[in-house]
């Protein structure tokens, strides 16, 4: 359990670097952020699936098509929507309704896991999961004042960012129980080659992606000097960095912690991608939290430390 905890903190505190990313690159249209992103991780992965070369030799094509699927709808379409909202909303907003994911995730993974990894009881689960999203409500009202205090805020493009930041959560609430679901269904295959597989299935989406933007920018006569943008130095390095601990270093630790914690469990510690982009956000800022803010960040870790003690209730094997 507590290995398990350790490695779902370092993932969050790597996937946060993706909430920045688009703050830093806002010049940068979302499919080059999320296609380029997952172009630097899938380079990544070609090395590495060389030294895990026997591993991967193990999967089979059902496997294979598996790691497409979590790719498609996990890596490039989360990021894409979540790189759109940013764009749209700013940093808070989205970081907030993707914040609802370890309310989200643990009650999807009850209903549908519960047999399966032990069932949370409701009765205790229903408490930790309150104090959760009371710390979400809390530092998602602090935001919503700081937006509403802008003279020129587009309302509209908020909005849009919301609904592209939910589309979002949707893409995150299926990858974590979709991925937790193979990595138990195939206890003898290693967390990093299954991470890797994932990065090597990205590759040629991301490339496809990255060329058909790139063709539509010149059909449409729109200026973005390509291959990489008007900042290439920078955007080539924050590419490199978020594919390389975001991407696959971060998938790693999930992946590890997937297999140490029951789902309904592992699917809670994501609130520390939360925290640590709400951490991020605030040094790009350069402005300490109010607050507000510090005690819905408090209530997040009491509610998680909480939720992570629940013992899960195991069915009675049928006489």
């Amino acid at each position: 359990m507590s290995s398990g905890v350790l490695f779902a903190l370092a993932a969050g505190m790597m996937w946060g670097l993706v909430f920045v990313g688009p703050l830093l690159l806002p010049d940068y249209p979302a499919v080059l952020q999320s296609s380029g992103r997952y172009l630097a991780f899938g380079l990544i992965a070609l090395p590495l699936g060389w030294l895990d070369r026997r591993e991967l030799a193990r999967l089979e094509r059902a496997d294979w098509l598996e790691a497409l699927k979590l790719a498609a709808v996990g890596n490039l379409l989360y990021y894409l929507c979540l790189s759109s909202a940013i764009l749209r909303s700013g940093g808070p907003l989205p970081t907030m309704i993707i914040g609802t994911l370890p309310v989200v995730i643990p009650i999807v993974a009850n209903v549908l896991h519960g047999e399966r990894d032990g069932r949370l009881p409701w009765a205790k689960l229903a408490p930790a999961l309150a104090v959760i999203l009371a710390g979400i409500a809390c530092v998602n009202q602090v935001e919503l004042v700081r937006l509403a205090s802008d003279a020129n805020a587009d309302y509209p493009r908020y909005a849009s960012g919301a609904l592209l930041a939910v589309a979002a959560l949707a893409c995150w609430t299926w990858y974590p129980l979709r991925n937790a679901n193979w990595l138990r269904a195939h206890p003898g295959r290693h967390p990093r080659a299954w991470a890797t597989a994932q990065g090597l299935a990205t590759l040629p989406l991301a490339l496809a992606a990255y060329v058909l933007f790139w063709l539509w920018l010149r059909l449409t006569g729109d200026p973005l000097p390509m291959p990489f943008g008007p900042r290439p130095l920078f955007f080539i390095a924050l590419m490199a960095a978020i594919g390389l601990f975001a991407s696959w270093l971060g998938t790693l630790c999930w992946n590890e912690a997937s297999q140490r914690l029951p789902t309904a469990v592992v699917g809670q510690l994501i609130v520390f991608e939360t925290l640590a982009a709400l951490l991020y956000t605030f040094l790009l800022r350069g402005a300490w939290p109010q607050p507000l803010t510090i005690a819905g960040i408090a209530l997040l870790l009491i509610g998680v430390l909480w939720a992570v003690n629940i013992e899960p209730v195991r069915a009675k094997a049928a006489p």
